[in-house]
């Protein structure tokens, strides 16, 4: 199946027939039946889309997402018939105020610790034979790494994640400075992790990739009938979606940071547009992520795209909160 990234002005989507048409100023760039498509990703302002091709869409349960210049999501449209069963949905809710709140704040916290730890360890074993204080540098933050995720795993006798939230919060951000210090050491342009509005190249590619995973995990918490604003470790917030934010997080390293750091490390010049990423950049960056996505590892002892493995970690959340099933965080390898 194909995803449809659409980029640049002048861009129009329409339905002909039962095929997804996109045109650039009137000339058919891209033609496709809907049951061929499997998303469709919007990064530009200066695109038109048909009501027909947004009902076809619905209806065939194609996604439709939009990005912002920088990579941040704004919208993203999909069929409610996708939401899965209420019964889920009220589990969730219930979750938050007990064990199994603690245990889902656990999980995430613990996915992110030891995916950032296995990310360093990738970039560390190239270095061994040809860099060994650089190697030195990154498994000492790896291991500082490993001892919060220690420390997570021994927080016990708490209710509800309302108690557990300080002490993950703060493994959380410890590791979270070890780990950038690693990056820091590797790409010497790197001035320090910067979120939301960042206009420095290393952090505005980090950015645009975030973007592109985060529409990702929330069409998989959608689909796996979750609400996507009721998380645990990240507060309630009007207009946050406090799961998607939790979940990502087993996913940006092994997803988002693996690509824009290899794309990095193959002297590829960042192009800029003022303050934001020029349009050829982005869509190399959200090519790479895509590619990213699409590899294979093992996971529960079997082969699987990272993109699948994202549903079935969504999948996993709702069977615990409804079923008890245990929930095991995703651990990016290295």
């Amino acid at each position: 199946m194909e995803e449809v990234f659409v980029e640049g002005f002048g861009v129009s989507l329409s339905k002909k027939s039962e095929r997804l048409v996109v045109k650039k100023k009137g000339e058919v760039i891209f033609e496709r039946p809907f049951f061929d498509v499997e998303r469709v990703i919007v990064s530009t302002e200066g695109a038109t889309i048909s009501s027909a091709a947004i009902h076809e869409c619905v209806k065939n349960g194609i996604p439709l997402e939009f990005l912002s210049y920088s990579g941040a999501p704004y919208a993203s449209l999909i069929s409610p018939q996708l939401g899965g069963t209420v019964k889920t949905r009220r589990e969730q809710l219930l979750a938050y105020g007990d064990r199994r709140g603690v245990e889902l704040g656990k999980a995430f916290a613990t996915g992110k610790l030891k995916s950032a730890a296995n990310n360093l360890k990738y970039y560390a074993k190239y270095r061994k034979g040809t860099d060994r204080a650089a190697y030195d540098f990154l498994y000492r933050r790896v291991d500082g790494i490993g001892d919060l995720a220690r420390q997570v795993a021994e927080i016990e006798g708490l209710s509800c994640v309302d108690e557990a939230r300080g002490a993950l919060l703060n493994a959380e951000g410890r590791g979270a400075a070890l780990y950038w210090e690693g990056v820091k050491r590797m790409v010497p342009d790197f001035l320090g992790r910067e979120g939301r509005g960042a206009t420095d190249l290393v952090n505005s590619l980090l950015n645009y990739g975030y973007g592109i995973l985060y529409n990702r995990v929330l069409s998989a918490v959608t689909r796996a009938g979750l609400d996507p604003y009721a998380g645990y470790v990240h507060t309630d917030r009007p207009g946050k979606p406090s799961l998607v934010l939790d979940l990502i997080e087993e996913f940006r390293h092994p997803v988002a940071d693996r690509a824009v750091l290899g794309l990095l490390g193959t002297g590829f010049k960042v192009g800029m547009d003022g303050e934001k990423l020029d349009e050829k950049t982005r869509k190399l960056t959200a090519a790479k992520v895509r590619e990213r996505l699409a590899v294979r590892v093992t996971h529960r002892g079997k082969k699987h795209t990272l993109e699948n493995i994202i549903h079935s970690q969504a999948r996993g959340v709702a069977s615990f909160v409804r079923k008890g099933a245990l929930y095991k965080p995703f651990v990016g390898s290295w």
